[in-house]
């Protein structure tokens, strides 16, 4: 029987799913299949209802689904055309944050609108990717000087201080990450980046070594300078900045090689493990299913990595690799803090697990940014779509 009635379907649409990758699309389901397992556990004893983190999570996963549908009708040079757009709604945005924003926890970091509650720091960086993926396309080639980056690091700055105005510290290092991976591949002077980047970590802790010796000013609440410094050692504040990271290791540890089992770590079920369904969800993954859990979750992050640094370099142009390579950026870094902060090894800054940690925001913002990442790879060869 000839291909062309075997697969059905004009050659465009045969192309376009013969250029889907499988594998990438297939870790995505066994994330969020595990996190829906996983989120069933961790929220038993948080909610009235057993099953409602789990409800709302399966919503908000049909959502990205649903925008990742959208999203592949639509070639994705056609966001670059409205870059400054969406930047400028990004700020937007992010202002209207720190005026109308909801108080929580001491934080303006959500907007109420109809009854929903939705956090507008999560999708500025789907947003800050989209455009300045565009911003460095347009300056390839002149980025060897510090002249030529300074614009570079004004475009990060702005809405970077919006954020960390709310207070976010966590969503602001991650915008670092982003920026600092796609000037790297956008061609930026190499030497220049990592002088500023081991610089201003010099500055960061000498000016953190001021605020606590002699009192300087820095724009962090007090809770989040000790937060940056109390994973040194925990047992200077046991019960309030390094109750977390205390918990946390106790929850690991305590999980051994295969866990405890789903329902049976006491650390996140009997609630003495804070924030176990969002930033500490990891914790509760190593108490419940050990290190054969643990490394196993780690597998599929790896895996999806790997993919999309091949859809980066397999893309047909610029743009689409600086937009693959914003996202990659952003789930590296995101993976490596959110685990070195729950076994000790980094500094709690409340950034949560991709894919897995409880959030409608985090979910959707993920979702949408694997359907860049395909509508990247569908394309990768000559096709008008």
């Amino acid at each position: 029987m000839p291909i062309k009635r075997r697969l059905g379907g004009t050659p465009l649409q045969r192309k376009l799913i013969r250029n889907l990758d499988y594998t990438l699309a297939a870790v995505v389901v066994l994330l969020l299949a595990f996190s829906l397992v996983v989120m069933r556990s961790a929220s038993a004893n948080v909610g009235a209802e057993p099953l409602d983190f789990v409800i709302k999570q399966t919503l908000w996963i049909f959502t990205g689904l649903v925008v990742i549908g959208v999203s592949l009708f639509f070639r994705y040079q056609t966001f670059a055309r409205y870059s400054w757009y969406i930047y400028g709604f990004n700020l937007v945005i992010l202002l209207s944050v720190i005026l109308v924003g909801v108080n929580v926890n001491g934080a303006h970091r959500w907007i109420n609108i109809a009854g929903f509650q939705f956090q507008p720091s999560e999708f500025a960086k789907l947003f800050i990717i989209i455009g300045f993926a565009d911003f460095l396309t347009t300056r390839q080639g002149r980025l060897d000087t510090l002249k030529d980056l300074l614009p570079c690091f004004i475009y990060i700055a702005v809405p970077m201080l919006l954020i960390l105005k709310q207070p976010d510290l966590g969503t602001s290092l991650v915008f670092l990450a982003i920026m600092l991976g796609m000037m790297v591949v956008a061609g930026a002077n190499k030497k220049i980046m990592g002088l500023l980047t081991f610089g201003s970590l010099a500055v960061a802790i000498f000016a953190i070594y001021g605020h606590m010796t002699w009192g300087w000013w820095l724009p962090l609440q007090d809770y989040q300078i000790k937060r940056l410094i109390i994973f040194l050692d925990p047992d200077i504040d046991p019960l309030k900045s390094g109750y977390h990271i205390r918990q946390s290791l106790i929850a690991i540890g305590s999980g051994g090689l295969f866990g405890k089992g789903l329902f049976q770590g006491s650390q996140a079920q009997l609630n003495f493990l804070p924030e176990h369904h969002t930033d500490f969800i990891f914790s509760v993954i190593g108490e419940e299913l050990g290190f054969i859990g643990s490394v196993s979750l780690l597998t599929l992050f790896l895996v999806m990595i790997l993919r999309g640094i091949k859809i980066a370099l397999d893309a047909r142009d610029t743009y689409g690799t600086l937009l693959v390579t914003g996202v990659v950026s952003m789930w590296l870094f995101q993976v490596l803090v959110n685990v070195g902060m729950t076994t000790g090894i980094m500094p709690v800054t409340g950034i949560p697990l991709p894919f897995v940690s409880y959030g409608g925001s985090a979910m959707i913002t993920n979702m949408t940014c694997i359907g860049l990442l395909l509508n990247v790879c569908l394309r990768r060869q000559s096709i008008t779509f």
